[in-house]
C-alpha cells in the first residue's frame, strides 16, 4: 500500500472512530459521482448541485430501538424519534466541525428536510435523500417501503449526511438486495399506501402517507413507523426476535378483543401521554 493510500485509509478510520464515539452506529462514504452514475433521482437533488464543492458524502446512522417502536402510535415512539433526530444532527454537526478543524470544508444536511408534516402533504419531497445517499455509501439497499434496509437494523435506522470537499476512500455498494419483498409493510400499513406487486420498490401514495402522519401529530403520536416495525430484516432481530404473527394479527385483535392480552403492553403505552386511545 502506498503512503498516500495509507494516509487516506488512516484518515477514514479516524473519522469512523470519531463518529462512533459521538454516537453513530453505522457510517459510510460515497463520492458524488455515484449520483451521476446511477441517476436514482433528478439532478437538482444531487449533492454537487446543492453544494458544488462537495466531493464526498458521509452518511451516519443510529438505530431505532425495536421495543419502543413496537408501541407505535405512542408518545414513547414519538420521543424516541425526536431523540434520534437530536443525536443525529448533533453527531453530524460535531463531525463536520471536526473536519473543519482539519482544514476541510464540510457541513451537515439535516436528517429531515421539512419544517412540519403538514408541508409534506402539499410538497411530499425533501431537498436531499439520505436514503439514496445511504445506498451509495454502502450502508444498505432500498426496500419495498422506500426505506434504506441495512444489515444491522433493517429499516430501523435514522440517517443524516455530511457534505464535504474532502476526498475520502469510498465504501463499496452492497451487492444484491436486502429486501426480500415479503410485503409485511404493505400488509400492516394502517393507511394502505403501497400498491405495487411487480416491482421491488413499491408505488406509494406519499400524500396519503403524509396525511395519516398529520393526524398522528395532532394526537401527539407522530410518526407512524409501522412499515419499519414489521420488517424482518436486521441483526437487531437476533436480540429482540420477530413475531410476524403478532404484527399481522394486531389490527384484528384490537378490533375484536380476541387474543388482546398479548398486546397489553402496547395498549398500556398508547393509552398514556397522547390522544391515541386503545380500548382493551
Amino acid at each position: 500500500m502506498s503512503d498516500v493510500n495509507k494516509k487516506s485509509n488512516s484518515f477514514k478510520q479516524e473519522l469512523i472512530s470519531k463518529a462512533k464515539e459521538m454516537g453513530a452506529n453505522i457510517i459510510g462514504f460515497t463520492p458524488v459521482e455515484r449520483w451521476e452514475q446511477f441517476k436514482d433521482t433528478s439532478q437538482e437533488y444531487f449533492p454537487q448541485n446543492i453544494w458544488p464543492e462537495t466531493r464526498t458524502v458521509i452518511v451516519l446512522g443510529i438505530q431505532i430501538f425495536l421495543p419502543m417502536l413496537e408501541t407505535t402510535p405512542s408518545i414513547v415512539y414519538s420521543e424516541l424519534y425526536n431523540t434520534t433526530n437530536r443525536v443525529l444532527d448533533e453527531t453530524a454537526y460535531k463531525l463536520a466541525n471536526y473536519l473543519n478543524t482539519l482544514g476541510h470544508r464540510a457541513f451537515f444536511f439535516p436528517r429531515d428536510g421539512y419544517g412540519d408534516i403538514s408541508i409534506l402533504v402539499k410538497k411530499p419531497a425533501a431537498a436531499f435523500s439520505h436514503v439514496i445517499a445511504g445506498k451509495y455509501a454502502g450502508l444498505g439497499t432500498i426496500g419495498y417501503n422506500h426505506t434504506l434496509i441495512t444489515k444491522e437494523f433493517g429499516p430501523r435506522v435514522r440517517l443524516v449526511s455530511i457534505l464535504t470537499d474532502a476526498e475520502i476512500e469510498p465504501d463499496e455498494l452492497i451487492e444484491g438486495e436486502l429486501c426480500i419483498k415479503c410485503e409485511m409493510c404493505k400488509k400492516c400499513c394502517p393507511a394502505g399506501v403501497y400498491t405495487t406487486k411487480e416491482t421491488l420498490i413499491a408505488d406509494m401514495d406519499k400524500v396519503k402517507c403524509a396525511e395519516y402522519h398529520a393526524n398522528l401529530k395532532e394526537a401527539y403520536a407522530f410518526p407512524c413507523g409501522v412499515c419499519i416495525k414489521v420488517c424482518p430484516i436486521g441483526q437487531d432481530r437476533k436480540i429482540y426476535g420477530n413475531n410476524a404473527k403478532k404484527y399481522l394479527n394486531e389490527r384484528e385483535a384490537l378490533a375484536t378483543g380476541v387474543g388482546i392480552e398479548e398486546y397489553a403492553g402496547w395498549i398500556h403505552t398508547r393509552n398514556h401521554g397522547s390522544k391515541v386511545i386503545i380500548k382493551d
